[in-house]
């Protein structure tokens, strides 16, 4: 091994100074407290814990809403066949009517310190990603919230972070698959990836080279000490956690 590698292999096993903190769909086990995860109330948990950001799920339904759900389904509706008013009358298990993009934005704009993490869904077809992608940039700009140090954008579709590229090549746009490396992202104009923990396991390098290139590098889903404790050493930018405290923890000793 040439000295240059050697150097560089001592660099990716050196503690990282810092790590942000993205709370999993807005943290919703956060202390004694539980919430509904992608609701306002836990956005407004994240925020008031003071994490560095949240992250939530987008999708379109059938009349052009933009609503903030994991799942694909709301109480056996599918989201993309169904209208914002019929998906409206059946409450999350907090209470909460279920969120629209645009009121979740509203609650983000409170607290300027925490990131509004995007994750948009995978839709049916062409017209539907782009839809997504267009209804979310636009929503953005109405709202004055068109800002790189506010929001940035997650998907595990290609083709979504591909048209985000296109669309908002100012923000932070990080690919979720785990399967590419940071050179074909790079060559799509994505300028971040945020894997599962496996894929570094698998290839540690990939954190120097995304560096390298200039690329933001996440980790979802961490709830692991060791696995937090591992991901630090190979420097990476942001863990995304249903642990935040635990991991606010490790970072402090």
């Amino acid at each position: 091994m040439s000295l240059l590698s050697l150097l560089a292999a001592a660099l990716l096993l050196m503690p990282s100074d810092s790590v942000n903190i993205c709370a999993h769909r807005g943290y919703w086990k956060c202390g004694d407290i539980p919430n509904e995860q992608n609701s306002l109330a836990s956005l407004r948990m994240a925020q008031e814990y003071g994490f560095w950001g949240s992250e939530f799920d987008v999708h379109l339904t059938i009349d052009g809403v933009a609503v903030v759900h994991h799942d694909d389904t709301k109480d056996g509706l599918l989201i993309h066949t169904t209208t914002y008013k019929e998906l409206s009358e059946k409450p999350l298990s907090n209470g909460e009517t279920l969120p629209t993009l645009e009121s979740y934005l509203d609650q983000g704009w409170k607290n300027p310190s925490c990131m509004l993490v995007l994750e948009l869904k995978p839709q049916k077809g062409r017209d539907e990603t782009n839809a997504l992608v267009d209804y979310c940039v636009n929503a953005l700009k109405e709202r004055k919230l068109y800002r790189p140090d506010r929001v940035m954008f997650i998907s595990f579709d290609l083709e979504i972070c591909k048209r985000l590229a296109v669309e908002a090549p100012e923000f932070t746009n990080q690919y979720l698959g785990g399967e590419l490396e940071p050179e074909i992202l790079h060559g799509y104009g994505i300028n971040g990836l945020d894997y599962h923990f496996i894929a570094f396991h698998k290839h540690p390098d990939w954190v120097e080279r995304a560096h390298r290139l200039g690329m933001s590098v996440n980790v979802w889903t961490v709830d692991s000490v060791k696995e937090m404790e591992y991901l630090l050493k190979l420097g990476v930018d942001c863990i995304t956690t249903n642990e935040p405290l635990k991991l606010r923890e490790l970072l402090s000793r």
